[in-house]
């Protein structure tokens, strides 16, 4: 009987595990592997959502924990943050001895991932690499995917962009995203299955959802962070304008957050904002099913890009974050203005659902991911492919 590969995945932030769970799922499923499960970063933190409770309570067991998140929300704490993970994750990784390491999209925590297992010469797989978003985060992503020897892309075109680096054709795989295997699941909700309010509590008033709603997930953008509170200022501006019923999350931490939450909570005292909840975290499929009954997701997250593209949900993506990412039919651009974020949602609302979009997958990546893991040869070496 052979020994199974020893598979670690290091889930950073609350959209991480979103984005790999079913391929944590299909790692756990599978004879040949064996999964070793670290959680770090703002994943273990409260302030965030502490997207750990949601993993304990799936019933994954968790190997090792690594709090290296540094107070501060600006660009340093960001690079300190950074130095530290590499540091203690260096730690994990000799104690753990994975076959391979799996890291997650383009976060700057994910850095340290990456350099940590090369640096240990330990085989590196990245998932969703090859995308193009023009800030910190397309730097980090490119970066990783030199230092990675197995890439899992999320589309044909991220493929492509990931070759032209000059990585080995033979080790870059088109699996999807995971996180639509997530959206697959709830296609044929006919209506929440659950009271978000019973069951995620959260601060603010308590609307009729039944009468339609809106949903807000809007991050501050790490080259533009100074400008956070300006920024989600006009879209509070905007919202409070409509005076629609809206749920709205509560931003990664990211350089700029401070400047987001601090905004948030100035204009909530001002105006009190009587048809918006906010909500820190919720569990990946609960959001996507509130996604899918919501009349339109406004913001900055890729969960608009992506996940809302293949259920068909109305998007309203605001500012630079998402730039030049593949995009389905759902979503419309529009810049840090009162008035052009509201004129889009109540066309996007009065549009309604449009065609489901397939450009990052079927449903299908996290078993694709689990049988590569298994099969791809061991290896820590760059083919020259120049």
């Amino acid at each position: 009987m052979s020994q199974k590969r020893v598979i670690a995945v290091v889930v950073t932030a609350r959209p991480s595990y979103s984005r790999v769970k079913t391929v944590l799922e299909a790692i756990n499923q599978h004879p040949d592997l064996e999964l070793k499960l670290i959680v770090a970063a703002s994943a273990l933190l409260d302030r965030y959502g502490s997207a750990v409770n949601y993993i304990e309570k799936d019933g994954f067991k968790i190997a090792a924990k690594v709090f290296n998140v540094l107070e501060g929300e600006n660009l340093a704490a960001a690079a300190k943050t950074t130095g530290i993970g590499i540091l203690e994750l260096s730690s994990v990784f000799d104690n753990l001895k994975p076959d391979i390491v799996v890291t997650v999209a383009d976060r700057f925590e994910t850095m340290a991932t990456a350099i940590a297992a090369s640096y240990m010469n330990i085989p590196l797989a990245h998932i969703q690499g090859g995308e193009v978003t023009g800030n910190i985060d397309e730097k980090v992503r490119h970066a990783i995917t030199k230092l990675a020897d197995y890439h899992f892309v999320a589309s044909e075109s991220a493929k492509e962009r990931v070759i032209k680096l000059g990585e080995d054709s033979k080790m870059v795989f088109n699996t999807g995203c995971p996180s639509i295997d997530l959206a697959s699941d709830i296609l044929n909700s006919k209506q929440l299955s659950f009271d978000p309010y019973e069951k995620y509590g959260g601060v603010g008033a308590r609307p009729d959802l039944a009468k339609g709603y809106l949903v807000v997930m809007q991050h501050p953008v790490t080259n533009e962070y100074k400008d956070s509170r300006k920024h989600i200022e006009v879209t509070l501006e905007a919202i409070y304008k409509l005076n629609k019923t809206t749920l709205w999350f509560w931003p990664n931490v990211d350089a700029g957050a401070d400047g987001t939450s601090t905004g948030i909570r100035a204009f909530r005292e001002q105006h009190q904002l009587p048809n918006v909840h906010f909500f820190k975290n919720m569990e990946g499929k609960d959001f996507l099913e509130l996604l899918m009954h919501s009349d339109c997701l406004i913001g900055n997250s890729s969960v608009g890009i992506r996940e809302c593209a293949f259920l068909g949900i109305p998007v309203v993506n605001i500012g630079s974050r998402q730039n030049r990412r593949d995009r389905g039919g759902n979503s419309v651009d529009v810049n840090y203005s009162q008035q052009e974020i509201e004129e889009a949602i109540i066309t996007a609302v009065q549009k309604g659902s449009t065609s489901p979009s397939f450009i990052y997958g079927n449903g299908s990546a996290g078993k694709k991911i689990a049988d590569l893991l298994a099969d791809v040869p061991l290896q820590f070496h760059k083919t020259i492919v120049y």
